[in-house]
């Protein structure tokens, strides 16, 4: 399987031999063989890096969720320009330094990852100066085939989600960036360096590739196969596991009873999923330094597993069983000050309404499937490998 990066690499960066290049990427992108994308092309023959940009939990991937990260120095006279700090578009100034960008990022196949939202903002604002993106593609670490959630209503447009797809994609970062320029009219000189040796049905490990921590809380493969339904979890005062070794595969508050919640959960039957009971205490964020009871999640069968749903039922069980604790969480949230932090999650207003008064998981799925049927339809023509 060849990378992206690793494509560049073969052709001797031919296709960007001679420009000042704008980077968007991280320390945890690495080629094939782990070297840094960012050594490689400092290193390549007639390539400058004219500017460094990085996304949210800053270029060496170390700062916690939704910390404002300023521009800082990066050695050798450069800078890194901050897309999650005072603004989450590129610097305009930096932008004018470069000859073409290249976006090197690794998405997780989930709407609310903010990776997609900068690589698309970075986007939008190359379009209006005239220069050439290169996005060096990499794989879904969820499959490429495989889709879930509601689609995105617009008004609830938020930077865990820009534009109206499901939660659950399936695409690669370069087809959705192809996808998105089409359909939201961006007008971008877009090229995708393409993986080779990719297949769609194949999740992160059944390819040859390592894992590289994208951010502090996905230390792990089986944490990206949770997440599209368990960082819900953030949109309550639940812990969705953050300030422990385990994020989103471990969730709890001080106030649940851990015998209920594992009766209620294993009636429910959850497919593909199994539960134990746990106790853990964080080290930061919600509760820190307070004993919470909880459950570990497990996916036992990955093809019969869809994340989302079993994050709702989660939640909505805790919700039942505890109505005297179990609070929405309030904004402000990822820049957002009015709605809702679960409603800008999930992408509209009706699924914690629905919630709230009762309604089965059942139901809100059905109720969702039309327009995540049109959306399978529509990124068919976007889809570039087998």
């Amino acid at each position: 399987m060849l990378l992206g990066i690793d494509r560049l690499v073969r052709e001797d960066f031919r296709s960007i031999r001679g420009m000042k290049i704008g980077l968007l990427s991280m320390s945890s992108c690495c080629d094939s063989r782990l070297i840094p994308t960012l050594s490689l092309l400092s290193n390549a023959r007639k390539v400058t890096i004219a500017a460094l940009f990085a996304p949210e939990h800053g270029f060496h991937g170390a700062v916690q969720d939704q910390k404002s990260i300023p521009d800082s120095a990066a050695g050798k006279g450069m800078r890194i320009y901050s897309m999650y700090g005072r603004t989450r578009e590129p610097a305009p100034a930096a932008l004018q330094k470069t000859d073409a960008v290249i976006i090197d990022l690794q998405d997780i196949g989930s709407r609310y990852y903010t990776f997609l939202w900068s690589a698309m903002l970075m986007i939008k604002e190359v379009a209006l100066i005239g220069k050439t993106i290169f996005i060096l593609d990499r794989p879904n670490p969820l499959n490429g085939i495989a889709v879930e959630g509601p689609v995105l209503d617009p008004a609830y447009s938020s930077f865990v989600g820009l534009y109206p797809v499901p939660v659950r994609h399936g695409m690669t970062i370069g087809e959705m960036c192809v996808m998105l320029n089409n359909t939201e009219n961006l007008g971008a000189d877009l090229r995708v360096v393409k993986i080779r040796g990719w297949h769609r049905r194949q999740y992160h490990d059944e390819t040859p590739l390592f894992w590289s921590m994208p951010s502090p809380n996905m230390p792990h493969f089986t944490t990206a196969l949770v997440y599209p339904g368990m960082c819900l979890v953030e949109g309550t005062n639940l812990s969705e596991g953050r300030g422990t070794t385990r994020p989103f595969e471990i969730f709890g508050a001080p106030w649940v009873d851990v015998e209920r919640l594992l009766r209620e959960l294993r009636r429910n039957d959850i497919p593909g999923a199994a539960f134990r009971p746990v106790h853990f205490m964080p080290t930061f964020h919600k509760y820190r330094g307070e004993l919470c009871a909880g459950a570990q999640i497990y996916v036992t069968d990955r093809r019969r597993f869809k994340p989302l749903t079993a994050g709702l039922q989660i939640i909505r069980s805790l919700y039942r069983i505890f109505p005297e604790y179990f609070r929405w969480r309030d904004p402000p949230y990822e820049f957002e000050k009015k709605k809702m932090p679960f409603d800008i999650l999930i992408g509209n207003r009706w699924i914690r309404q629905g919630i709230e008064h009762g309604a089965s998981i059942e139901t809100l799925e059905k109720r969702w499937m039309p327009e995540l049927k049109k959306y399978r339809m529509a990124r068919k023509r976007y889809l570039f490998y087998s």
